[in-house]
């Protein structure tokens, strides 16, 4: 389905990110991979994609909250396997807090990394895309993306704006085979979200199992985790030929998470 695309996929070394990776090489797509981790487990991960789907798959560093270098990324994912045809900004980070005690230093480091970052690989990316009239940018948003919580006005606030950026990225390349999407989970079973169940355990003094169960049943009807291999199945649909005039829509899997 995508053979000869070549897919750049931030955050890719654990969690969604993976997922969707491995979805892309099952489909035939060459990958780019980033993000943070031990160095021979990565190795691993990429080495894996090549011989479980026979792609070519490539590892490369940035920092993404540095604008240099999330534009470096773009240019240097083109110089490693000639283009980039599909774009998934998936890296976030998250802190929470009251607005009041929310720590203005780790504000500027969720906006950087969850909507400034996708901002600027989305600029990198666009002209080649524009020259070969052919692209696919997913970014990867949340059901906060579509409605709020309390204690996460920095998420909160950069997952909306890239739900904002996917329709404007969608807009101004309608006219061209030229797609921007948002998929928006609801909770995932990520180191992201584990964080957040531990944290809740050890403040309300419960097991993991009771703060899981909590957690999921406070606003995810369904009770149940979405995994890295559903939303991995809907990116590839956005980036197939089927998808060609799906564009600037937010796609919630989320459990019902937003249906409330």
């Amino acid at each position: 389905m995508l053979n000869g695309k070549t897919a750049l996929v931030t955050g890719s070394t654990s969690g969604i990110g993976l997922g969707i990776a491995r979805a892309m090489a099952k489909n035939g797509a060459d990958i780019v991979m980033n993000g943070f981790g031990d160095a021979d487990e990565i190795e691993a991960l990429r080495a894996g994609l090549e011989s479980d789907f026979g792609v070519r798959a490539v590892f490369l560093h940035a920092d993404l909250s540095n604008p240099d270098e999330a534009v470096g990324l773009v240019k240097k994912a083109e110089e490693a396997l000639g283009k980039v045809d599909i774009l998934v900004n998936n890296a976030g980070i998250q802190h929470t807090d009251r607005i009041e005690d929310f720590p203005p230093e780790k504000w500027d480091a969720v906006i950087a990394i969850n909507l400034s970052a996708c901002f600027h690989t989305t600029r990198a990316a666009l002209p080649g895309m524009q020259q070969r009239d052919w692209g696919r940018i997913i970014n990867i948003a949340s059901a906060h993306g579509l409605v709020g919580s309390p204690f996460k006005a920095a998420y909160i606030a950069a997952k909306h704006g890239l739900v904002g950026l996917t329709k404007v990225t969608a807009l101004e390349n309608a006219k061209q085979h030229i797609t921007a999407n948002a998929i928006c989970p609801g909770w995932v079973k990520t180191p992201l979200v584990v964080k957040q169940i531990e944290a809740r355990a050890e403040a309300e003094g419960m097991p993991m199992d009771d703060a899981t169960r909590k957690l999921l049943g406070e606003r995810q009807p369904t009770e149940r985790f979405v995994t890295p291999e559903q939303l991995g199945e809907l990116a590839v649909f956005l980036a197939s030929e089927a998808a060609d005039t799906t564009t600037g829509a937010a796609f919630p899997m989320d459990g019902a998470f937003t249906v409330w």
